[in-house]
This record gives C-alpha cells, sequence and structure tokens, in this order.
C-alpha cells in the first residue's frame, strides 16, 4: 500500500510538472523504445532473424549488428531487415504518440540517443530534436571521405523486399559516391561517425533552448535512459537541476529511477513501464 500511495504521490507531481513548468526538456534513451514494442530479442528477434539465428546463434538484434559477416551482400541482408523493422515499419504501440499529447503546445525540446526515428513519426518538431547518434535512415562513407550523410529508405526497402538466402543482390549494395569506398551506418559506433550539417544545426538548436531558458521553471524529464552513455543525458540533466534552483527533474525508468541526494527534494523518480505511466497521466 505505501508503494502504491508512493507512486501515486509521484505521478501526481509529474502531471503538476507538466502543466505548470515554463519548458520542457526531454531526454529519451533507449528505455522509451523498449517500451513503445521495439524489442530486439525474444519473438521478435526469431520473427525477422530466425535464419541468422539459427546459422549464427545470435541472441539480440544489437550485436548481430556488429558481426563480421563473410559478404557485403549477407551483411545487407542483416542491416536491410534491421533497418526496416525499427525504422520504417510501424511498431510503436502508442507511447510515443501518447508523450507527443502531453508536450505538444508547450515550450519543449527533445535531446535523444535512440537512432529509430520514432519522435518525428509521433508528430514532434523535427527543429525541436537533436539526435546525438545517428539515424538508422541514414547512411555515410565508412572512411568517412566527406562530411555528408545519404538517406537510405528507397535501397533499404528494396534489398528488404528482393533478398534471397541472407543475400541481397550484389547491385543493391551502396557504395560512396564520391570515394566509391562501401557506405556504413550513419552512427555513432567509432570515431567515423560523421557530424553532418544536419548534426551541427540541431546541436546548435539544443544549446540555444538551454541558454535562453536559463532562470526558468524548466522540467527535465528523463525517459528510459541507461548507464550505457550517461554522459549525454542523465549527467547533466542532473546537473543542470543542481545548478538551476527552478528546475524539477523526473525520471521514468523501469527498474533504474533514481536521482542523487543534491536534487532528490525536486526530483520525480518513477518506477515503471514508461508506457503504463504516459497512459495514467
Amino acid at each position: 500500500m505505501r508503494s502504491t500511495r508512493d507512486f501515486s504521490e509521484q505521478l501526481r507531481r509529474l502531471k503538476n510538472e507538466l502543466e505548470t513548468a515554463d519548458c520542457i526538456v526531454i531526454g529519451a534513451g533507449a528505455g522509451l523504445s523498449t517500451a513503445a514494442g521495439f524489442t530486439y530479442s525474444g519473438e521478435r528477434l526469431q520473427k525477422y532473424f530466425g535464419d541468422f539465428v539459427e546459422k549464427y546463434g545470435f541472441t539480440d538484434m544489437y550485436s548481430g549488428g556488429f558481426y563480421p559477416f563473410p559478404t557485403p551482400e549477407e551483411m545487407w541482408a542483416y542491416w536491410s531487415r534491421y533497418i526496416y523493422i525499427n525504422r520504417y515499419m510501424d511498431v510503436d504501440n502508442g507511447t510515443y504518440k501518447k508523450l507527443f499529447e502531453l508536450v505538444k503546445g508547450k515550450d519543449y525540446f527533445v535531446i535523444t540517443t535512440n537512432v529509430d526515428h520514432q519522435f518525428q513519426k509521433a508528430g514532434f518538431d523535427k527543429k525541436r530534436l537533436f539526435y546525438t547518434q545517428g539515424d538508422y535512415g541514414l547512411w555515410q562513407c565508412s572512411k568517412p571521405c566527406h562530411q555528408k550523410t545519404y538517406d537510405n529508405e528507397e535501397t533499404v526497402r528494396e534489398m528488404f523486399l528482393r533478398q534471397k538466402d541472407m543475400r541481397v543482390p550484389s547491385e543493391l549494395v551502396p557504395h560512396c559516391p564520391i570515394c566509391k569506398r562501401p557506405m556504413s551506418m550513419a552512427l555513432r559506433a567509432d570515431d567515423t561517425f560523421v557530424e553532418d550539417e544536419g548534426w551541427h544545426e540541431a546541436a546548435e538548436r539544443y544549446d540555444s533552448f538551454l541558454r535562453t531558458r536559463s532562470g526558468q521553471h524548466i522540467l527535465f524529464l528523463e525517459l528510459g535512459v541507461g548507464m550505457n552513455t550517461p554522459v549525454i543525458i542523465k549527467y547533466p540533466f542532473w546537473r543542470m537541476t543542481y545548478r538551476e534552483p527552478r528546475t524539477v527533474y523526473a525520471c521514468l525508468n523501469f527498474g533504474e529511477a533514481y536521482a542523487p541526494d543534491e536534487i532528490r527534494e525536486r526530483s520525480i523518480c518513477i518506477n515503471g513501464d514508461i508506457c503504463e505511466v504516459l497512459e495514467g497521466m
């Protein structure tokens, strides 16, 4: 009963902050997409990658993405499925749309390490989004020989439809239009990640948003952020909450909802399924 009362009280506080905050900064991690239905193992893995699981013993999609496939045709058969089901297929169970309904019409900005494009698909303003780690929908030169990314939707859809025996047709294997080297995913995996013009513009818009709202009643709303890359969202949110006396930090996470003692009085921590919490709002 105590746990139920605490949960209800935290939910009430969060609803009040969403209604009264001057602006909202949303920080989203993998846990948000997991709550939305983007699971990378289990039934979904078996459904779309059963042949790869049988051949290589993959236990999740993510680790399979790092496998040194023997041919580019097989690699792109894997990656085109990966991109298609996690970027272009409609999977969201309503989680992202529920979040959008809570903040639309408000002064908000989103920073996320997710690369599945779900914020824009749910209706969020592209100019209020900063995808720090890349986008499944983009390719780049693997070297890279230049700082530019390329939309991959048309080719990925064709790869997905035309692949056979775990291989895509050779003519669909992408190469850099400048140096002719193989293309790679525009994802931050190492120091070859391309921070293109759009990335830098989004970074500047995020910095500008924070600068111009300093001193206001800000709600830092953290959703599903773990400890893989805490320096991108979690630690900065804690630090800005500590420094700005009118701010409030809210953390929604299944099993990992906590805050430092220094900001505990201005923190709202809700341990639960994010989709259910948003539904309760």
